[in-house]
Order: C-alpha cells, then sequence, then structure tokens
C-alpha cells in the first residue's frame, strides 16, 4: 500500500508540473497580448489628442478659452480612441483590423490640419516652409477653381462682403484640403489594387471591421455590400458639391461662421474634404470585401463540385 500511495503521490505531482508547464506559457502569450493591444490604443488616442490640439498651438493669438474648449474634445476623442481600440468586441470604429485603411485616413487628415494651419497661422511669415505652402495652395487653389467645381462652390458660400483677401484664402486652402484628399484616395486605391488590401494573410472579419454593417438585415451579404458600397461611393462623390449648395440656400453664406475665426475655417474645410473622401474610401472598401467573398465561394463550389466529381 504504501508503494501505492507513493506512485500515486509522484503522478500528481507530474500531472501539476505539466499543467503549470502549458499554462504559464498561454497565459504569458495573452497577458502580453493585452498590453500590446493597450499600449497600441493609447499611442492611436495620444496621436489623435495632437492632431485637434495641432491648429490651437499653431495658430498665433489662441485664447485661453479656446486652449481650453480645445483640450477637453481632444481627452474625450483620445479616450474614445483608447475604449475602442483596447475592447475585444467591436464598438463604432470601422476597419480596426484592417491596416493601412484607418492609418491612410488618419495621414490624410493629419496632413490637412498642419498644411491649413501653416498656411493661416500668420500670412506675412518670411518663413520658406509657409512660404512654400503658401505657393502650393495657391496655385492648388487656382487648379481647382473652375466653373462647377467643388472649390468653386465653396467660394461661392462665402458672403458678399469678404475681402478679396479672404475669398483668396478659402480658395487656397480649400484647393489645398481638396487636393490632399484626392492624393489619400489615389494612394488608398494603389494599396488596394498593387499590395492586395485587405491582406490574404489573415481571415478578413466582417463583424469586427464593420460593426455597423447588419448582415441580417434581408438579402444576400454580397448585394448588401455592393448596394452600401454604390451609395458611399455616390454620397462621397456629391457631398462637396451638395454641401456648398445647400449651405448656401439655407444661409446666404457663413461669414459668422466661417471666417470669425482661423480655427472655425480650418475645421470646416477640412470637415468639407475629408469627411467626402473617407465615405468615398469607405465604399471602395466595402465593395473590395464584396468581390473577396463572391470569389471566396466561387472556389468553394469549385472545390465542392471537385470532390463530388473524385467521389463519383
Amino acid at each position: 500500500m504504501g508503494k501505492i500511495e507513493a506512485v500515486r503521490h509522484n503522478v500528481r505531482n507530474l500531472v501539476k508540473t505539466t499543467g503549470r508547464q502549458r499554462t504559464a506559457p498561454g497565459l504569458a502569450k495573452g497577458g502580453k497580448a493585452v498590453l500590446t493591444r493597450l499600449a497600441g490604443a493609447c499611442v492611436r488616442g495620444f496621436v489623435l489628442m495632437v492632431l485637434i490640439a495641432l491648429p490651437s498651438i499653431i495658430l498665433p493669438g489662441v485664447s485661453a478659452d479656446t486652449r481650453q474648449m480645445v483640450t477637453l474634445v481632444a481627452l474625450f476623442a483620445g479616450i474614445l480612441t483608447v475604449v475602442e481600440y483596447n475592447a475585444i468586441y467591436p464598438g463604432l470604429i470601422e476597419f480596426r483590423d484592417a491596416p493601412p485603411f484607418n492609418r491612410i485616413r488618419f495621414v490624410m487628415l493629419l496632413a490637412m490640419v498642419v498644411t491649413l494651419s501653416v498656411i493661416c497661422s500668420d500670412q506675412g511669415d518670411v518663413s520658406s516652409i509657409t512660404r512654400l505652402l503658401q505657393a502650393i495652395s495657391l496655385i492648388a487653389g487656382d487648379a481647382m477653381d473652375f466653373p462647377y467645381s467643388p472649390t468653386r462652390l465653396l467660394v461661392l458660400m462665402v458672403y458678399e462682403g469678404a475681402s478679396p483677401a479672404e475669398i483668396g484664402l478659402v480658395r487656397a486652402t480649400a484647393g489645398m484640403a481638396y487636393l490632399i484628399s484626392l492624393v489619400g484616395m489615389a494612394f488608398f486605391v494603389v494599396i488596394m489594387t498593387l499590395v492586395g488590401w485587405p491582406s490574404r494573410a489573415q481571415a478578413f472579419n466582417v463583424w469586427v471591421n464593420l460593426p455597423t454593417f447588419d448582415p441580417a438585415s434581408g438579402g444576400d451579404v454580397v448585394d448588401q455590400l455592393d448596394r452600401d458600397a454604390r451609395i458611399n461611393i455616390a454620397l462621397g462623390f456629391l457631398l462637396p458639391f451638395l454641401v456648398p449648395a445647400v449651405v448656401k440656400l439655407a444661409s446666404g453664406g457663413f461669414e459668422p461662421v466661417m471666417l470669425a475665426s482661423a480655427q472655425t475655417m480650418i475645421w470646416t474645410i477640412v470637415a468639407w474634404a475629408f469627411l467626402p473622401a473617407s465615405i468615398l474610401m469607405r465604399g471602395i472598401a466595402m465593395g473590395r470585401i464584396a468581390d473577396m467573398i463572391r470569389e471566396k465561394r466561387r472556389q468553394n463550389g469549385t472545390n465542392m463540385a471537385a470532390v463530388l466529381a473524385a467521389t463519383v
């Protein structure tokens, strides 16, 4: 009996040791993944806070009340970003696990904010960077300002009593922002075509990357994605034309809103150029996902037919 108890004791110790050896690496990997996700979320939140605060940092003569308001907005946006990217389950941010979609959008937004802030920082500044950006913005504004163009419609929104300098500044900043949006969309299309976005190395989770998309709303998933893609592409194309016309008809010019301060003008023009480009990119991405699902179904159907033919 003593020998039997000794054997049982050794077996228990062996099982416990093996269980610890198998569990400890798994726990270590899980803890490392959690820390990595949290660190990435904190970095994204901090970078977004810096982006929101950039105009108030670059522009001169910003009041203390305005800085405090910008700080609160930046803090709220940063906390929301950290929570969204640190959460395991999807929330509001789309294409969270499908880089570089959101990175391209962020870089595009950052380029707009920085460029327009530098242009509006001091029109009399003699620094080479400011002069270079002003020259490029003037060229872009003149190139984009043709009849029935979005830039022309945005310039027409300015109230009738605006000075030529104010109109020229709106034209230059609008042309520069619209040019950046076009470059960003073209870069995304190149990445999607040449590199093959989204990556085929890992599975694309529609639920995680499209949390606001409801595949159970009715009809086939591919048809719904195609329909939403067409709607987003049409909306992204038409918004730069529709928004200035609607605002012009509704208010008869927006001098008190847009030209009241440089920050207001910057964020108004950034929203006018960035939101349609973002919606257009979303439509292109959804069309790409629909094509991937359609191709996957075709491959599965071909493989099933081959298996059935081999078994007959």
